[in-house]
């Protein structure tokens, strides 16, 4: 573990007794937003976004901008003024806190909000107040509900039965129940709710040869990738991961292979670079696509990002070697 980590996990511990908050994020957002990396908002939440600084939040997207509702959990780790000098502000996400939720969690419940601000006595929603803004505190009680419907406490186990063909009956009191803060900063658990999401993005199919393997049981052979890694302050969002064979994952991480945007105006065309001074061009021939282009989610919001596709090209491509070769 390495200790950015640890330095990290002991920090969430340390500010995890008081209450938390909520950001409202919409992918097509007019402010420089990246939800892993940092959240832009104006002058007139900075209050409220100091309060949150050293505490986690919870993301959510609106109804009108999708059906995502509360769709992921970071950390505050500082707030900055903008560089680009438009007198907005940057709350900045601390590295390798940004998990996105197993399944979207809804605003409503039965006709109730999940938040007790904004019930009414009855139980239906309040009009107009606290729903309307963008930034706010988000009670211990409500974000522990968010967070449990959205990363289960037994992710794991629902992971490791999810291809058994008679699962074992669960065993309640086998579950140790471990309070959020501490599920979110243990790396097994993040790995996990990682792999589900990124698969899941993919269809369950390598994103470079296209093939999706299963194994005698129905279990998936694709991997899930991280562009830029964990120890490298690279995050747990989809965008940072990609779907991949065993091979090619390990080929990867090696920087035999990479990523590239050859035209920032066309996104979706993202190649496959080869190192061919280290990789034979007929085993490069059999493990990726003739097209030598990746295949993308289907939902945009999952595609890598291009500052992860350039790390890792600058940072593990040839690792480092400018001598290294490379063809599309």
């Amino acid at each position: 573990m390495n200790d950015a980590w640890l330095a990290f996990s002991a920090h969430a511990r340390l500010s995890a007794p008081h209450g938390q908050g909520f950001f409202l994020h919409r992918a097509d957002s007019i402010y420089d937003d990246a939800p892993d990396v940092r959240y832009e908002f104006p002058k007139a939440y900075l209050k409220a976004v100091r309060e949150a600084v050293g505490d986690w939040i919870v993301y959510y997207e609106p109804v009108k901008a999708g059906p995502r509702g509360y769709f992921a959990v970071a950390q505050v780790h500082e707030m900055i003024e903008s560089p680009s000098g438009n007198g907005m502000w940057w709350a900045m996400i601390s590295p390798g806190s940004y998990l996105e939720f197993d399944s979207f969690v809804p605003r409503l419940l039965h006709g109730s909000p999940l938040e007790v601000a904004l019930r009414e006595p009855d139980g239906s929603p309040k009009k107009g107040g606290a729903q309307q803004l963008a930034v706010r505190r988000l009670p211990d009680a409500d974000f522990a509900r968010i967070v449990n419907m959205g990363l289960p406490q037994d992710l794991e186990a629902i992971e490791a039965s999810r291809y058994d063909r008679k699962p074992e009956a669960a065993d309640p009191a086998a579950l140790f129940e471990r309070p959020v803060h501490e599920r979110l900063t243990r790396r097994a658990y993040r790995d996990v709710a990682f792999r589900r999401k990124v698969r899941a993005a993919y269809d369950e199919r390598c994103a470079i040869s296209g093939l999706g393997l299963r194994n005698g049981g129905g279990r998936p052979e694709v991997q899930a990738a991280h562009i830029r890694p964990v120890e490298e302050n690279g995050s747990d969002s989809v965008r940072n991961g990609l779907a991949l064979s065993a091979t090619l994952h390990w080929m990867f991480d090696r920087g035999l292979i990479a990523l590239d945007i050859p035209d920032p105006a066309i996104p979706w065309d993202v190649r496959v670079l080869v190192s061919d001074n280290k990789v034979p061009r007929d085993v490069a021939d059999r493990l990726i696509r003739p097209e030598r282009q990746l295949t993308l989610p289907k939902d945009r919001r999952d595609w890598p990002h291009p500052a992860n596709i350039q790390w890792h090209r600058e940072n593990r491509f040839g690792m480092g070697d400018p001598s290294a070769l490379f063809s599309r």
